[in-house]
């Protein structure tokens, strides 16, 4: 069956629950769309929509109230986005139906291990992201979200001195499990969020 999402550029966020990928979005998304891309946001979750609720306020006068869905996969969110992605090509289908101008779709997606990886029918790129506080080990426990993304972003430096984590060995030990990029972040103080979009803008808008 020939699926209309094809024909929109899809970028995939994951990451363990409490990682940030909430106010990763809140801070990425208006950039892009400053430079004129219209863009799309679905956030998966078991049974409540609520994570799309505070992007759609967040998103206000940037992105269309219709342009930001909650998709409740009734089971693992890793389902809905691995194993069986029909209730987000959906969604994405509805998106263009309404928008046939949309430039990008994002679709978040949350667990609490480090396997969440993003069937390739679903995210054409995909973005890991972890928090410092969830351990500085986290990097070198090879979780296939990890090593298996196109750009990991490490997030919440600023609680690095609070946790006793060694931003130079999360660094090292990332670089030593995978190939691609690792990009550092602090939501709060928006750093490292140019480098993020960079790399999303390289690997699927203009690549």
């Amino acid at each position: 069956m020939s699926l209309t999402h094809r024909d929109v550029a899809t970028v995939g966020v994951g990451g363990p629950v409490g990682s940030g990928k909430t106010s990763l979005l809140t801070e990425l998304v208006p950039r892009l769309c400053t430079e004129g891309i219209d863009v799309g946001v679905i956030a998966n979750d078991v049974l409540t929509r609520e994570d799309a609720t505070v992007l759609r306020e967040r998103f206000a006068g940037v992105v269309p109230p219709d342009l930001v869905a909650g998709v409740e996969t009734g089971a693992c969110p890793h389902t809905g986005i691995r194993e069986d992605p029909s209730m987000n090509l959906q969604q994405i289908d509805a998106f263009l139906a309404a928008h046939p101008e949309l430039d990008l779709v994002v679709i978040e997606s949350g667990g609490d291990n480090l396997a969440a990886t993003f069937n390739p029918e679903l995210a054409d790129y995909s973005l890991y992201v972890i928090s410092v506080a969830e351990g500085e080990d986290i990097p070198r426990k090879r979780g296939p979200g990890v090593v298996d993304c196109d750009l990991l972003v490490i997030n919440k430096t600023d609680l690095a001195p609070h946790v006793g984590a060694d931003l130079g060995v999360m660094e090292c030990d990332a670089h030593s499990v995978r190939e691609g990029p690792v990009v550092f972040t602090d939501c709060k103080e928006t750093e490292g969020i140019g480098a993020v979009k960079e790399h999303v803008s390289k690997g699927v808008l203009f690549a």
